[in-house]
């Protein structure tokens, strides 16, 4: 996994917002990949907007948003997620 060192503020903010949606939401279906790079960029643009720092902000979010495994339920997913946002290393 390619988790930056620090993360951001908005990239912490992010994973707990993405986490809090996967819960939310069928917490029990299959985690998907294609969830991960669509919500990184939906997220990305409410904070933003349509902008170069929205870009940013989705490109660190998805550097610290671990690609799905197979099988994985979204609440596991979700899970992972608020571990890294808390700094623990999946790793």
């Amino acid at each position: 996994m390619t988790t930056p060192l620090v993360l951001s503020d908005d990239t912490i903010l992010l994973l707990g917002r993405f986490a809090d949606t996967l819960d939310a939401q069928r917490p029990d279906a299959e985690m998907r990949e294609e969830i991960r790079l669509a919500r990184a960029l939906v997220f990305a643009e409410q904070l933003h907007g349509p902008t170069e720092k929205a870009f940013a902000t989705e490109q660190d979010l998805l550097a610290a948003a671990p690609h799905v495994r197979p099988g994985q339920t979204r609440a596991e997913y979700a899970a992972l997620l608020r571990l890294i946002a808390r700094g623990v290393s999946t790793g």
